[in-house]
């Protein structure tokens, strides 16, 4: 560490006046970034839930326990957050690495409770199949991402001659902590989620589309999970990823939190802000048409109920499957009437059905673990769910 000298006030000539000035600026740089995160939350790494050292369900998750454990599938996200009240963002997810309008993936769509605005949502449910990137985003901001995602499949070489386009892009609302009425997410935030979506490690917590979601009470957010088959079960892959801003009474494991933070009840009144939403994404590389993608979908929205989630009346909670399955895929020009898939079979799908429950499971308590405390809007504060208090949900043996 450095230190000035003193004399009459005066600095002596340990440093010159440029010195000093590089100094100061540096000093004014350090409160800056010290403010900044102040206004995002704790600057202190917190831990996913296995390594806090709880572990949900029975399968195993994949190498990254992530939505990117399914090859070729990739996540970007662009945070913003301005001032007092900017507290929003865009989470885009890409299902390949290709161009995906020219060549789709199988797709399909169930709604626990419809009170939401996932646009495409209906093409998806007609034709089984997925054509753009899924973006999630705030509410107010659907018709800009869709905008923007319409400016990036036109761009793609190869689609100079596309006149329609499906996007697909899922939202829940965060006017709790961002000045939602704002709109503050424009068309070239989207695109940078887009450009900047990469497989590896994914970011949870106050980022993208979840920066200022609220779960639970506790601050929400992004969260991801996987699980992968033993062999003898197909070795397929599930992947997961969530935006969490909903309520309930939230568990883990079947044990009450409130329990164990030693709350009471929460008055009807107290849980109006938690009346949000949840977007579940589900990622697979087995090869399923749409049918067995909806009953997949249907089954992931098991792991809101399973946190404790149960689909309040204003909280739109949806899950949107896929398969990356290069067998299933479906060209934009094929060179016969007529295409042959090779498809898993109906009670194949079992293992699927329970690592799509558990994964957004463990995805749901990702987010709540990563997330940081956030004050916003109108000084509303969302705080980090106090995992320390949890300790004792975790056995001597770690289970």
């Amino acid at each position: 560490m450095m230190f000035l000298e003193l004399t009459s006030g005066k600095p002596t000539d340990i440093f010159g006046v440029k010195e000093l000035k590089e100094m100061r600026s540096m000093l004014f740089q350090i409160l800056l970034l010290a403010l900044m995160g102040i206004a995002a939350g704790s600057s202190a790494e917190r831990p996913r839930l296995r390594e806090f050292g709880i572990k949900t369900g029975v399968l195993a998750p994949g190498p990254l326990n992530a939505i990117t454990d399914v090859a070729g599938v990739r996540v970007g996200h662009v945070t913003l957050i301005e001032g007092r009240d900017i507290r929003t963002g865009v989470t885009a997810i890409l299902p390949h690495e290709g161009n995906i309008f020219q060549e789709k993936v199988p797709a399909a769509v169930y709604a626990a409770n419809a009170f939401g605005k996932l646009t495409g949502s209906t093409q998806v449910e007609e034709l089984g199949s997925l054509e753009t990137p899924i973006v999630l985003t705030n509410t107010l901001s659907v018709p800009t991402a869709a905008d923007a995602l319409i400016d990036y499949i036109l761009a793609l070489p190869g689609n100079e001659n596309v006149q329609s386009v499906n996007p697909v892009v899922g939202e829940t609302n965060d006017g709790w902590l961002n000045d939602i009425r704002g709109r503050h997410v424009k068309k070239e935030h989207v695109l940078e989620a887009i450009q900047k979506a990469v497989g590896g490690t994914v970011e949870e917590g106050n980022v993208g589309a979840g920066t200022g979601t609220t779960c639970f009470d506790f601050k929400g957010g992004i969260g991801t999970s996987s699980r992968r088959l033993p062999g003898t079960r197909g070795g397929y892959t599930i992947g997961v990823l969530v935006q969490t801003n909903f309520g309930g009474i939230f568990q883990i494991k079947g044990v009450l939190v409130r329990d164990l933070l030693g709350q009471t009840e929460p008055e009807p009144s107290e849980e109006a802000k938690s009346d949000g939403s949840c977007i579940v994404v589900v990622a697979t590389d087995a090869p399923l048409d749409a049918r067995n993608l909806k009953r997949l979908a249907k089954r992931a929205l098991l792991g809101i109920a399973r946190t404790g989630g149960y689909y309040s009346h204003s909280s739109g909670d949806y899950a949107i499957a896929f398969s990356t399955a290069r067998e299933v895929r479906i060209p934009y020009h094929a060179p016969g009437p007529t295409q042959m898939v090779t498809l898993l079979r109906d009670e194949k799908l079992s293992p699927l059905f329970l690592a799509a429950a558990e994964a957004t499971e463990e995805a749901i308590l990702n987010s709540l673990f990563k997330a940081e405390r956030m004050e916003g809007n109108d000084g509303h504060v969302a705080e980090a769910l106090p995992i320390e208090k949890l300790r004792s949900l975790i056995s001597e043996k770690k289970k």
